[in-house]
């Protein structure tokens, strides 16, 4: 078996276009995603705990420019320290504030949440690191995090709970078990609640969205600019929607931790505490969420300048309900039969049928072109299929007499006497039928068809 010895996850914290993140050195530094550009060092962090000994985490305050940094060390240690102007080199901060807690995380413009483990107790700080408050955490809490203004999420074992630091009461409470990290959304409005192996959404008042499983850990995760949520595994970029839906991005040859993605490129930390940057093709994703904000614009804009195409594409909208969007993927002609028969484009239909040139296929085609009342397929298909009968019955519903009249011929050029004896009941023409009864020497048939119709006996 192999362990850690020490964290290996990167503290960091982002807000609007900058990064900040503390280096294996112990140096606090920026990263600028529009300039893509990394800071100088901007506060060193040196007597922060022990020397080997990462920091844990970073809380940003930007109407202050402060920020809350823990350590495990001695049991826990936060420290609270404003961010110098100039980037002019790793200074030691001259006015922190520190203090024993095992997290520490703004939760206004003026005040901070401490969290003590061992005494069970969050105590709300102003940023002259006095008390103003102390709060009482639901047994087995083990950590606090931000849960919106004004507001923590508590997490336990085996539940969260949003707590409103004004009123001291709960707001709601969520059974998901193991939650280690919280990442919200840009928008404020939906949080993703990350444990060991699960990905738990849920409204920013802890109504649940949706969850999944991984077999492999969750390192970390991330919201995309279109509200989809990025996590990283050990060896993937994977995303989710809304509904469930989840899939992978890319590959990994190391493991990262997601920070921010714009666009086609993620922004992200690795384990020496490094920004790095990756491409990555959001179509996929994208499709499937104009398609579940049922977006047909921008789904046939993917549709014409990407190459989306794929097996599992197809399936995953035919399983949605999409077969006319499928369509316009698929080039095999028996998939694009299927497809087409699905969605009811009998257009399409007839044209791979014809390319394929299968009975099976005439024949599925004619029973949908049936109940889409299509008549004219119809006739094509038991053409096709030389299905006779059919056809005569068919031009009986249609009242077209003329075709009738030349199903009565071929009925009596082919041999076919029951098929000949149905056209000319259905035509009504008694002639034909008692000249039918002649030619085939039927005298009992021809009497009684005489009589019924009080003919004069021919014979």
């Amino acid at each position: 078996m192999v362990f850690k010895l020490e964290r290996e996850r990167p503290a960091s914290a982002v807000y609007q276009n900058q990064l900040f993140y503390i280096t294996k050195e112990k140096h606090v530094r920026s990263y600028d995603f529009t300039k893509n550009a990394e800071s100088p060092s901007i506060l060193s962090l040196k007597k922060l705990g022990s020397p080997w000994t990462p920091p844990r985490a970073i809380s940003y305050n930007p109407a202050e420019r402060a920020i809350l940094v823990t350590t495990t060390a001695d049991g826990g240690t936060y420290e609270l320290m404003n961010l110098p102007r100039d980037a002019s080199g790793a200074v030691e901060p001259t006015d922190s504030k520190r203090g024993p807690g095992n997290s520490a995380v703004f939760v206004a413009r003026n005040r901070f949440a401490v969290f003590n483990l061992a005494s069970q107790q969050i105590d709300i700080k102003d940023l002259s690191n006095s008390t103003t408050k102390t709060i009482k955490p639901p047994p087995g809490t083990v950590d606090v995090t931000y849960g919106g203004t004004g507001c923590l999420l508590l997490l336990t074992a085996t539940n969260v709970v949003l707590y409103d630091i004004q009123q001291k009461k709960n707001l709601a409470e969520l059974a998901v078990n193991g939650v280690k990290y919280v990442v919200w959304s840009n928008d404020g409005m939906h949080a993703a609640l990350l444990s060991k192996h699960n990905v738990t959404i849920v409204t920013k008042s802890l109504e649940q969205v949706s969850s999944l499983h991984e077999t492999i850990r969750i390192k970390s995760a991330t919201w995309d600019d279109t509200g989809v949520l990025l996590y990283s595994t050990l060896n993937h970029i994977k995303y989710t929607l809304m509904n469930g839906d989840n899939g992978i991005v890319r590959t990994l040859e190391h493991t990262i931790y997601l920070v921010k993605v714009k666009g086609k490129t993620v922004y992200c930390l690795d384990r020496d505490a490094k920004p790095k940057t990756m491409t990555i093709d959001p179509t996929e994703y994208r499709f499937k969420l104009a398609l579940v904000k049922r977006n047909y614009e921008e789904m046939l804009n993917i549709i014409k300048t990407s190459s989306l195409v794929g097996q599992s594409i197809i399936s995953y909208l035919q399983k949605k309900g999409y077969p006319e969007i499928a369509l316009q993927f698929v080039q095999d002609p028996q998939t694009r039969f299927e497809l087409a028969i699905e969605c009811g484009n009998l257009d399409v239909a007839v044209e791979m049928a014809k390319q394929l040139d299968r009975p099976k296929l005439w024949q599925r085609l004619g029973t949908e072109a049936l109940a889409h009342g299509n008549h004219q397929i119809v006739e094509m298909t038991y053409q096709k299929m030389r299905s006779f009968d059919k056809l005569s019955f068919l031009y009986l519903c249609t009242g077209d007499k003329d075709k009738l009249a030349r199903m009565g011929k071929i009925a009596e050029h082919r041999g076919d006497v029951s098929s000949w004896f149905q056209n000319t009941l259905f035509l009504g023409d008694v002639n034909n039928r008692i000249q039918m009864y002649k030619d085939l020497d039927l005298c009992k048939l021809l009497h009684s068809c005489l009589k019924s119709y009080a003919l004069t006996d021919t014979l």
